[in-house]
């Protein structure tokens, strides 16, 4: 989006209405902040992060083998990993 296509506020209108602004940028809108017309900032979202939604979700979902710690199976790993041991 191009500037002339976004919302403008003066400084003094953006400090006055800055929690509507942030409010519009969280649900995706670009702000720009002008100086005496013109264009000096822009306020955009920030990528949201992942959450997750609770430990243990693969519970019952996985197949772990009884062995899988066991010196044989760590000896061919290593050796997937870094050739013959």
């Amino acid at each position: 989006m191009d500037a002339e296509h976004l919302d403008q506020f003066n400084i003094h209108e953006a400090k006055t209405n800055l929690s509507r602004i942030i409010d519009r940028v969280e649900h995706g809108e670009e702000i720009i902040i002008s100086r005496a017309g013109t264009p000096v900032a822009k306020v955009i979202p920030l990528p949201r992060k992942t959450r997750r939604s609770s430990y243990g979700i693969l519970k019952g979902r996985i197949a772990v083998a009884g062995n899988w710690d066991s010196p044989e199976v760590n000896e061919a790993i290593a050796d997937d990993f870094y050739g013959t041991t």
